[in-house]
Formats: C-alpha cells, sequence, structure tokens
C-alpha cells in the first residue's frame, strides 16, 4: 500500500517537473515577451529623427532650415512617487491639462506601460532649458531631441507650405509603415510635394540605464545602432530678392503675381496676396495659429497663384488671335471695323489690323475673328458648324496650357475652364446652341477660366515662340542638381512658330503706343505685354490684370498680375509687372513715382501716372 503511494508521489513529482520544464522552454525560447519586459529594466529604445532637407533660392540663399526642439517620452511602468503639482509647475501644465494629456496617452492604439510614448511634444529650446535640471525628480520621463521648421524670412509662405504632425487619417491611410505616430509630415506646398526627398530616414539608438533610471551609455558600445539619414536639400528656382519685392508691392491687396524664366520654366516669384508669416505654424503654438489664419476671411492659406480662377479678359485676344492665324480665317493684316453696336468698346481707334487690335484691345474685332472661326461653312447647319469650329478651337487653346492643370510641382493645382462642345451641350440640357449664345468667350468673358499660372506660363509661351516648359519652383534636388525628368520636357502647341513673331510684335506695341503705355513701358527695355480687365460683380471694381515678356530678343523673365477689385488693367496690374520686371533685369526701379502709386493703392482713379 505504501509502495503504491510512493510511486504516485514519484509519478507526480515527475509530472510537475515536466511541465514546469515546458513552461520554461516556452518562456525562454518560444515567447520573448518576458525577455521584452527583462530587457526594458535596463535598456531603453530611442528614435533618432532625420534632419528634414533645407530649401535655398537659385542664388543659395537660404529660405527654410531646421531648428532643435525637444519631445518628452514617458515609460509609464517607471513612474514612481509622481509628484503631479511640481509636475504642472515645472512644465507649465495646469493639473485639468496634465489629466488630459495622460489620458490621451493611454488612449493611442501603440501605448504600451513597457515602452516609451509620447507625452509632450514641440519643447522649444527655451522650454528646454527651464526643464532639463528637474527632469531626475520625475522617473519614467525623458527628453528626446529633434528639429522643426523655421524660415528666414516670412515670404514665400503659400508656396512653401508648412508640416506638422501626422494626423490619424493621414497614417491610417499611409500603407508604406514610415511613419509612426508624433512623426512630422509636409501638409502643403514644397514640403507635401516633395515630403519623400526631404523627410530623410529615421535610425535608433539602444540605451542602457541603471536602477533609478540614469542612462549610462549605449548598449554594446552601439553595435545595434542605425543612423539617421538627412533629407535631400532643394534649390528652388525662386529669386528671394525678387519675391520679397513682389510680397512689398502686393501688401494689402488681393492677387497674385507670377514670375517665370522662359528658357527652363522655373519660377521665380509666386505671390500669392494676402499670406502669412510661416513662423506661425511651428511649435507649440501651432494649432491655435492654424486656427486663427485659416478663419481669417481673407483666406491667407488659399494660392492664389495656383487655385483661384478668373475670366482670363482681355489677355486672351492674343492666343484667339494666333488660333485665327494658324486656322486661316485672317491673316496679319485683316482689318476689321470697330462697330460698337454689335459688342461695346473702349479708346478712340477704328478698322484696325490684327497688330492694332491687340494693341487697342479692340472688342468687335475679336468678335468678328471668332465668328470666323466658328463658322467656316463647312456644314450647312449653322449649329452644327459652330460645334465643328469649336472643337477645332478648344484643341488650338488647350495646347497653350490652359483648361486643365500644367502640373506644377505644388499640391492643389486648378485647371480652369475651356469649353468645348461637350461642354456646352451639357450647360443647354442639350438644347441647340450657336455662336451667338457664346461670343462671349471671344473677348475673355463667359465661360473661359484660367489660372494665374496658366497666363505667366502663356507669356512664357509665346517668349519661347510656341513651346514651354512646366513651371516648376524646384530647380535642383540633393546631388543631382536636377529637376525631376518631367520638368525637362519641352511642350509645344498646335501654333506655328511663325505666329508668335506678330503675337510679339503687337505685345510690344501694346506696352510702347497702346494701353499699357503709361505704366508698364521701361526706358532701357523692350517690354512686350498685354493689359486685361476682367468682368467683377458689382459694386465691386473689376479686376487688374497683365502679362508680359522682357527682353524681347532672349527674354529673360515672363509675368501675370492680378490685382483683384483694382479696376483696369493698365493701371495696378501693368504697374506692378513692369516694376517686377525692372527689378530682376536691374536691380530696383528707376520709376519711383510707380512704385508709390501701387504702395497708395488708389487705382479707380482714372488718369494715366
Amino acid at each position: 500500500m505504501n509502495e503504491g503511494r510512493k510511486e504516485i508521489f514519484q509519478l507526480l513529482i515527475i509530472v510537475t517537473g515536466i511541465v514546469f520544464a515546458i513552461k520554461l522552454f516556452f518562456i525562454q525560447v518560444l515567447d520573448n515577451r518576458y525577455a521584452q519586459m527583462a530587457d526594458s529594466n535596463a535598456i531603453i529604445r530611442q528614435t533618432e529623427y532625420p534632419v528634414r532637407g533645407l530649401i535655398t533660392d537659385r542664388n543659395g540663399k537660404l529660405i527654410v532650415y531646421n531648428t532643435p526642439e525637444y519631445k518628452l517620452e514617458v515609460l509609464l511602468k517607471d513612474v514612481t512617487d509622481f509628484d503631479s503639482a511640481k509636475f504642472c509647475r515645472v512644465f507649465g501644465m495646469s493639473r485639468e491639462e496634465l489629466r488630459a494629456t495622460f489620458k490621451a496617452m493611454k488612449a493611442r492604439k501603440e501605448f504600451s506601460p513597457y515602452k516609451p510614448t509620447l507625452f509632450l511634444d514641440q519643447l522649444s529650446n527655451v522650454d528646454f532649458a527651464r526643464v532639463q535640471d528637474y527632469l531626475d525628480e520625475f522617473p519614467g520621463f525623458y527628453v528626446l531631441a529633434r528639429t522643426t521648421r523655421a524660415y528666414t524670412t516670412p515670404a514665400l509662405a503659400n508656396a512653401l507650405g508648412y508640416v506638422s504632425e501626422i494626423s490619424k487619417s493621414q497614417l491610417e491611410a499611409n500603407k508604406t509603415g514610415i511613419y509612426k505616430q508624433g512623426d512630422y509630415i509636409g501638409q502643403s506646398g514644397i514640403e507635401a510635394f516633395y515630403e519623400e526627398k526631404l523627410r530623410g530616414t529615421r535610425g535608433v539608438r539602444f540605451k542602457l540605464r541603471n536602477v533609478k533610471g540614469i542612462i549610462q551609455g549605449s548598449v554594446e558600445n552601439g553595435a545595434y545602432d542605425t543612423l539617421s539619414v538627412p533629407g535631400e536639400d532643394l534649390v528652388t528656382g525662386i529669386d528671394l530678392d525678387l519675391q520679397l519685392y513682389g510680397e512689398f508691392l502686393m501688401k494689402g491687396k488681393a492677387g497674385s503675381i507670377v514670375a517665370i524664366e522662359p528658357a527652363t520654366g522655373e519660377i521665380l516669384a509666386l505671390v500669392s496676396g494676402p499670406s502669412y508669416d510661416p513662423n506661425l505654424l511651428t511649435g507649440r503654438k501651432y494649432s491655435s495659429n492654424f486656427k486663427l489664419i485659416s478663419s481669417d476671411s481673407l483666406k491667407p492659406l488659399f494660392n492664389r497663384p495656383l487655385m483661384a480662377q478668373y475670366r482670363p479678359g482681355s489677355i486672351f485676344k492674343i492666343a484667339q488671335a494666333m488660333t485665327a492665324l494658324q486656322e486661316g480665317v485672317i491673316t496679319p493684316e485683316t482689318r476689321i471695323r470697330c462697330d460698337r453696336t454689335i459688342i461695346n468698346c473702349h479708346g478712340a481707334h477704328s478698322n484696325e489690323d490684327l497688330r492694332g487690335a491687340i494693341a487697342n484691345s479692340c472688342n468687335p474685332y475679336f468678335h468678328q475673328v471668332l465668328r470666323r472661326m466658328l463658322n467656316q461653312g463647312k456644314v450647312n447647319d449653322p449649329y452644327e458648324d459652330t460645334r465643328i469650329g469649336l472643337a477645332e478651337w478648344n484643341k488650338h487653346i488647350t495646347s497653350f496650357g490652359f483648361g486643365s492643370p500644367l502640373g506644377i510641382d505644388l499640391p492643389n493645382e486648378k485647371s480652369g475652364l475651356i469649353p468645348s462642345p461637350a461642354y456646352y451641350d451639357v450647360a443647354y440640357r442639350n438644347r441647340p446652341w450657336k455662336f451667338s449664345n457664346i461670343y462671349s468667350i471671344a473677348i475673355g468673358e463667359g465661360e473661359n477660366l484660367v489660372v494665374p499660372i496658366q497666363m505667366a506660363n502663356f507669356a512664357a509661351t509665346v517668349a519661347n515662340k510656341g513651346f514651354y516648359y512646366t513651371p516648376h519652383i524646384v530647380k535642383a534636388i540633393g546631388n543631382a542638381r536636377l529637376p525631376l525628368p518631367k520638368y525637362r520636357e519641352r511642350h509645344y502647341t498646335s501654333i506655328d512658330s511663325s505666329y508668335f513673331r506678330i503675337a510679339a510684335d503687337a505685345m510690344q506695341a501694346v506696352v510702347e503706343s497702346g494701353t499699357g503705355q503709361y505704366r508698364a513701358r521701361l526706358k532701357d527695355v523692350i517690354v512686350c505685354g498685354k493689359t486685361g480687365t476682367v468682368e467683377n460683380n458689382p459694386p465691386l471694381f473689376d479686376h487688374s490684370v497683365f502679362i508680359a515678356f522682357a527682353p524681347r530678343v532672349n527674354p529673360r523673365i515672363a509675368v501675370s498680375v492680378y490685382v483683384e477689385d483694382a479696376g483696369q488693367g493698365a493701371r495696378a496690374a501693368a504697374s506692378i509687372a513692369s516694376l517686377m520686371i525692372e527689378k530682376y533685369l536691374f536691380g530696383g526701379t528707376k520709376r519711383p513715382h510707380i512704385e508709390q502709386y501701387v504702395l497708395a493703392g488708389h487705382f479707380e482713379d482714372p488718369k494715366p501716372q
């Protein structure tokens, strides 16, 4: 009997030993959770954030750089004897804010009491200097250095964009696994478009610490560490002096200035007014500042050069003229009487040829030109004849880059609108339509819509005698020192290059003896330009518009200017465009009275200055 009990007892001991052996095998070999928990008592994993790429202007002047900031992480299992009152005093928080911060931290998907978790971010140098002597009094809390964006100038904000912490929705949408909660990401402008180039690659360091949580050094002399890789630097085509001058001229106005180098498509200036100081969207006050800026009724975040869509007005007459020449419905010598019973006009002129019609911006002339383009008598039905003519017209006009995004290296570019037969079918609900229903597109009104970047590109296309490079703001990326391949390709219009000489003749006449002579003409260089006055909603003044390029031979700059609610194009827009040309070519203006006229902003004054 006793012998049987002894055997049972021995069997139980053996079974128990086997169970413990199996459990130990699982703990030590198959399940590393316990090993990680043990290691976490001695080893802390710290992310090393990469330095974001710098951004400079075309002459090497620094625009965007990085400045140190710090974030506070917490390893919750190490937090002992936490003095919340003192913590609040040191970090400048209320008890309610402290509780809310703990609650938000624990609600994060990646939260674990056994690994460091972000607690506070965007601590400045000043913040860090204030708290660093107290950190050893708060076990479990660690400060990590990182960088944030800083700006040498308040200029170019709408083009540069801003960087902020990746949102929950962005993190869920991103499938690359590159980003983690708390990472910064470009949210608009260059920062967003070139995010992949600018962001760099994060690294990681493993640190040893003692039982008091004090860092003792690297694990195995850094054998397991990986270094962060800095982002690539960007060189923009922006001339910072020209950009600053453009923003100076646009102060207190709504509108845009776009300047392009025709030979490359590089953007020299991209001014949106009103704008904001990009430094406001950095640091711990980002959220509150963003709310203020985004709720501003003047819409400073609205990037007008790329997003505002206007009727082109009379500047569109140049495109109409070249399309008519290509279609063979007129010649440069074609004269058409200025019959104001058909459509209203302005100025003293009559029976002009094509160059004169452009120089004097004759509405009846281009009304008749469009009629000839759309009604060529290819079929007997006037409705179908207009339809055929409009399709051909649309093909030529869109070859200039109108009616669709050009593909600039910035987000949110709008397309504008060039009407097609399909468009009018929808607009008229499939009822018949013909020339008499749509003739206002002849003078850049009606359904036509353009974006300021498209009009600057159009001026560059005329300067180049029929081709353009897609406008781009970055001219060199990293060590390659080249823009993206798509910005090195030429795009040709459907218009013969010979007709662009006629357009340049007419645009030169606009400035020397036509509607732009009072404020756009320069003494030492031939400027080719065209004024435009874009219809607006009464009682507001019309929008003032001007496009130009200079010099005529070997053009170095093409410009478009839109000034909202400023009246005739020969006033505000022509003045600003000529000042920008002067600044770029000569370093400053020799016409201080024009500069003062622009700064005063009294554009409703009909008297030439």
